[in-house]
């Protein structure tokens, strides 16, 4: 399902940015192979940044109208760089699956020990806010009793043990980021496969639970960053709740 906004039409589009008809059709981010102004480039980070916060805070039905505001430009502004909504929230969460990625591949090439290398990952993932804009498909989960293609690499779980997969087809209660292709597709593979590496040493070594899963660790992130009021109290709440969940990860002795 798309993010619709409903102050958004083809005519409206071009008046403010000027595009042509094609490249908002098309959903294309001019943004990305367009030459900027040193104004237009500060205008596409303040937009960019506003949609972070925005969209982190409010999930990613917020309007675009929360989003000039907090970047202090008027809506024509953003629809300029981004001739809908969708494009905007394609690109949030293209950037925030690749910086993920990047932080579970830092985890597996500078820790040692599988759990370290794992709590490391999820420890900065929560800390930079991770969880609120993780991109709705790769939370997209059902339980399932072994039948049908799971889209998380191979778990090697218990054999007959009902786990906790990711599905192509099941809704959550959260809005779409719509689908893509091409682009969408690698940067969600890439970090399921880098998960996935660290899940499968870390339950290698002895030191993760059988049934755990690369979609129980994403779920961990998205459910240990809560966005509060006070900076304070949110960091103190994430970092609380990662323990309690860190310790329902670990194996146990028999």
């Amino acid at each position: 399902m798309h993010v619709q906004d409903s102050h958004w039409s083809p005519t409206s589009a071009v008046a403010a940015g000027g595009m042509t008809m094609s490249a908002a059709g098309n959903g294309r981010d001019v943004s990305r192979t367009t030459p900027l102004r040193v104004d237009a480039q500060r205008n596409l980070e303040h937009v960019l940044r506003a949609a972070r916060e925005v969209f982190g805070e409010l999930g990613y039905g917020a309007p675009m109208e929360d989003v000039a505001r907090r970047a202090r430009v008027g809506v024509g502004t953003v629809y300029r760089r981004f001739p809908s909504k969708d494009v905007l929230v394609r690109r949030i969460a293209e950037e925030e699956t690749s910086r993920l990625t990047d932080q579970a591949r830092a985890a597996l090439g500078q820790e040692d020990e599988p759990w370290s290398a794992l709590s490391r990952f999820l420890r900065t993932s929560v800390a930079s806010g991770a969880g609120r804009l993780l991109p709705p498909q790769v939370l997209r989960v059902s339980v399932e009793d072994g039948a049908g293609g799971p889209r998380v690499p191979q778990q090697r779980t218990q054999p007959g043990a009902t786990e906790l997969r990711l599905v192509p087809d099941q809704p959550v209660a959260v809005a779409a980021v719509p689908a893509a292709a091409g682009e969408d597709d690698a940067g969600t593979s890439a970090l399921l496969e880098v998960v996935g590496q660290l899940v499968d040493r870390a339950r290698a070594a002895g030191e993760l639970r059988a049934d755990v899963s690369v979609s129980d660790v994403l779920l961990v992130i998205a459910t240990a960053a809560p966005s509060l009021p006070d900076a304070a109290q949110q960091a103190a709440a994430s970092a609380r709740l990662l323990d309690i969940l860190l310790e329902g990860l670990r194996s146990r002795p028999a």
